[in-house]
């Protein structure tokens, strides 16, 4: 029998309750007992030191990452010890020969495509079952709406038919039966992008019967941002599906200060009766890939069909006009502002000295336009290129995080030369720079915004808060010195502040140095709830 005891630490137990101070006695993984003048095999002296429930990441995008990059540092060294995979309707399962090919390429800007790397699994379940095998933390796993609608209808831009329909529900339903605890959709992302409400709610059912919730990455976060939120709570009331919002902002010129406003229709839907909860990244840029900015039409068929149209000169005055003055469905209804777009990442090597500088500043060094810039650059890259976008508002920001409903994620990308740094910095970043330094937030409300809100959503037992009998998903840090250090500049630099962290009872990082133990695994819903 194994025991730890942390010793005098300042609990802060992600109920959102007063901190206190507390033995905390570890037994096989398990929260044994709490109180004072415990004893225990292994003791780590914890004055001082804040302990609360591990993390919870509420929109990961490291569904290959976590099992190309074993130790996951990105996520341990930040107190991280789960993560919601399968977001924004794109992800991995359930495939088939088919379509694997060609989201490996689709979603190659998110995730990288490892030449060597074995692609064991087909359905939900299978992809879970490899994450068992061995991860760093715990993870669960949202059923991806666009991987639905690429192996029924392809990357076709139509609706369903009854019987398609009807397949892409019991596709649904099975990965909920393997253990996925939700859907996600991507509705400015191919094929997702494509269906409409009536197809998204007759999914929604689907999950609302078997206990799980939606996430969606809405349809616009610019022009039409306030529409897209109204849409996915109008599918919520509809179907009594629980509502997640993913990286829920306010973006773009025509949003600035004007959070109040999504606020206000969050909490009408609240009183009328939708479960309903978000999540939000603490910083202003947004990331995603350079191809994403293209209007829809021309993302239809595919990655081979995208870059058949950007050769043709007719498409491409065709997009032209969309990006420079309609306004693309793909750059949220807003005309692209090629200052705002930096290239963080690219697959081709040769395309390395554009990371870091904007479209525009490549268009400068070359003598073009912004958009036939970003022309070139899809056709080079192969539509491998990955951005952020500088369209964010620190006021909004600012709004949304104290939103009662609110919890943490961090959509961190970990592939490219330079990723956005919320992929490392998230969580230290709200509790050092919007809490300790700002105030925004209280030491208590940054924990449970973390910990046990997002557990809560995600129903998971045993876990979330500080409690005997509860798992041991533990964090000990430094409330005088976390912070985040990962800059746009040196992304991939660790957390500081952040000194033991336990997944099921086991030592992920001890001291501030990463053990390379890999104790975690994939979190299934079951027909009585989460394990």
């Amino acid at each position: 029998m194994s025991t730890l005891l942390l010793r005098g630490a300042t609990v802060v137990d992600g109920t959102g309750a007063d901190r206190y101070q507390a033995d905390v006695l570890v037994r096989d993984g398990v929260i044994a007992e709490l109180g004072t003048g415990l004893s225990g095999r292994q003791t780590i002296d914890a004055h001082g030191l804040v302990l609360a429930p591990g993390f919870i990441d509420m929109h990961s995008h490291s569904d290959l990452r976590l099992l190309v990059e074993r130790d996951h540092l990105s996520r341990v060294t930040q107190g991280v010890t789960c993560e919601v995979l399968g977001q924004d309707g794109l992800s991995y399962a359930p495939v088939d020969e088919r379509t694997l090919p060609v989201l490996r390429r689709q979603l190659a800007g998110w995730n990288g495509d490892p030449a060597d790397f074995e692609w064991s699994w087909r359905s939900v379940g299978q992809y879970l079952d490899r994450l068992d095998a061995g991860i760093a933390v715990n993870a669960c796993y949202l059923v991806p709406h666009g991987t639905l609608r690429a192996l029924v209808l392809g990357w076709e831009r139509r609706p369903p038919d009854p019987a398609e329909l009807d397949t892409m529900r019991e596709l649904l339903a099975q990965g909920l039966r393997e253990g996925a605890v939700g859907l996600s959709s991507g509705l400015s992302y191919t094929p997702g992008m494509y269906a409409d409400t009536d197809e998204l709610a007759a999914l929604c059912a689907v999950v609302a019967a078997h206990g799980g919730y939606h996430s969606p990455h809405q349809r616009s976060y610019g022009a039409g941002a306030l529409a897209g939120y109204a849409e996915m709570v109008e599918i919520a009331r509809r179907t009594g599906c629980p509502l997640h919002l993913a990286h829920a902002t306010m973006n773009f010129g025509v949003n600035q200060g004007r959070a109040g406003e999504l606020l206000a229709l969050l909490d009408q839907a609240v009183a009328a009766g939708c479960d309903l909860t978000l999540d939000s990244y603490p910083y202003l840029p947004g990331s995603t890939t350079l191809a994403a900015l293209l209007p829809s039409w021309a993302a239809e068929g595919g990655p081979e069909a995208t870059l058949a149209r950007l050769a043709d000169p007719a498409a491409r005055e065709r997009i032209r006009l969309a990006l420079e003055q309609e306004g693309s469905d793909g750059c949220h209804g807003v005309v692209a502002d090629w200052s705002a777009v930096q290239i963080s990442g690219v697959r081709t090597p040769q395309l390395a000295d554009a990371v870091g500088r904007t479209v525009a500043e490549l268009a400068a060094v070359r003598g073009d336009t912004g958009t036939e810039t970003f022309f070139e650059l899809l056709r080079a890259d192969e539509l491998g290129t990955t951005i952020l976008q500088h369209v964010g508002h620190e006021e909004n920001v600012r709004a949304i995080m104290r939103h009662p409903a609110h919890t943490a994620g961090s959509d961190g990308l970990l592939v490219g030369a330079r990723p956005h740094p919320r992929a490392w910095g998230t969580f230290a970043r709200y509790l050092g720079h919007y809490g300790r330094e700002l105030g925004v937030l209280t030491l208590e409300q940054a924990v449970a915004r973390m910990t046990g809100r997002p557990a809560r959503r995600l129903r998971l037992l045993r876990r979330g808060t500080i409690e005997v009998g509860h798992h041991a998903d533990l964090v000990l840090f430094d409330p005088a010195t976390v912070a985040d250090t990962a800059t746009f500049e040196q992304p991939r630099r660790a957390a500081t502040g952040i000194q033991y962290v336990y997944v099921n009872g086991v030592a992920v990082l001890s001291d501030a140095r990463p053990t390379g133990a890999l104790p975690g695994r994939a979190l299934r819903r079951t027909d009585r709830g989460t394990r």
